[in-house]
């Protein structure tokens, strides 16, 4: 725990928006981007406890996210890689399929252009780990910007 460390721009930006007295108590945790998916899924799986006494468990990031390609008009369209790889999130989202999502990499160049870096996508396994069989999956925001960047938002 480092108190000093204060919270990422991935936490604050949406916390801000979302709780903007700063009324809530906030715990980050950091991403070990040494581990593969399954060990961050596993986590998420592991605070489902928490998510089930009523506590919020938000992983902010992107679906896609590469800003090497991005293209900076308002009105670019999604890149073709970045469009399939949305849409196998938002089938893999909805239709609970937690292992096709945890191995994203093997969607190939797809997922090579869509996840350069894993920081971004890895929160969306957290919070999928607490999904239970029985709950279900609400995407609440879609659509690209830039053509390379994804925000999805989903709810469990």
């Amino acid at each position: 725990m480092d108190h000093a460390w204060g919270l990422d721009h991935g936490t604050w930006q949406v916390a801000i928006h979302l709780f903007p007295q700063a009324d809530v108590p906030v715990v980050q945790l950091s991403i070990d981007a040494t581990q593969p998916p399954r060990f961050h899924y596993e986590i998420g799986q592991r605070l489902a406890s928490l998510r089930d006494a009523g506590v919020l468990i938000l992983g902010s990031g992107n679906v896609v996210h590469n800003l090497g390609t991005a293209v900076r008009r308002d009105d670019a369209p999604a890149f073709d890689w970045a469009a399939r790889f949305s849409d196998f999130v938002r089938r893999g989202i909805l239709s609970h399929d937690h292992e096709a999502l945890i191995d994203f990499a093997s969607r190939g160049r797809d997922a090579a252009l869509a996840v350069p870096t894993a920081e971004h996508y890895l929160p969306l396994l957290y919070v999928l780990g607490t999904q239970g069989p029985a709950d279900s999956a609400e995407i609440f925001v879609e659509g690209s910007e830039y053509g390379s960047l994804d925000m999805m938002s989903v709810a469990v």
